[in-house]
């Protein structure tokens, strides 16, 4: 049996949960006070995922940023692979919040979507 203690983050409550992974794969939950903090911590400890959110560069020189975020959770293990090709991209504006700046990210199936509108460059 593996046993693992977890933070919850679902809610601002933060229970401090233990679980417990049994021989036969069965996933027990303590501490959490929810019933959503129990599926987090099933889901954390079997396919952990996560949103990423950095931001891309504006074609040009010295233009600004566009910040960006993964439209849907990716798999954690392929976190790193999302940031090493975002780093690879820039946009040109003007950049509509929502609007897809990389479709597919890694091979993920989750598209990379703009988080503000930015139409102009900023003065520095």
């Amino acid at each position: 049996m593996e046993k693992r203690e977890l933070t919850c983050i679902v809610c601002p409550m933060g229970c401090q949960m233990e679980v417990e992974i049994q021989e036969d794969n069965r996933i027990l939950v303590f501490n959490n006070t929810c019933p959503r903090g129990e599926a987090y911590a099933k889901k954390e400890v079997t396919h952990p995922t996560r949103v990423v959110t950095t931001s891309v560069p504006i074609k040009g020189k010295n233009k600004g940023q566009v910040p960006c975020k993964t439209k849907k959770e990716v798999p954690k293990e392929k976190i790193f692979d999302v940031v090493k090709q975002l780093k690879r991209v820039s946009v040109e504006l003007p950049v509509f919040m929502g609007d897809i700046i990389v479709e597919n990210i890694a091979e993920t199936g989750v598209d990379v979507v703009a988080t503000c509108t930015v139409k102009e460059e900023k003065e520095s």
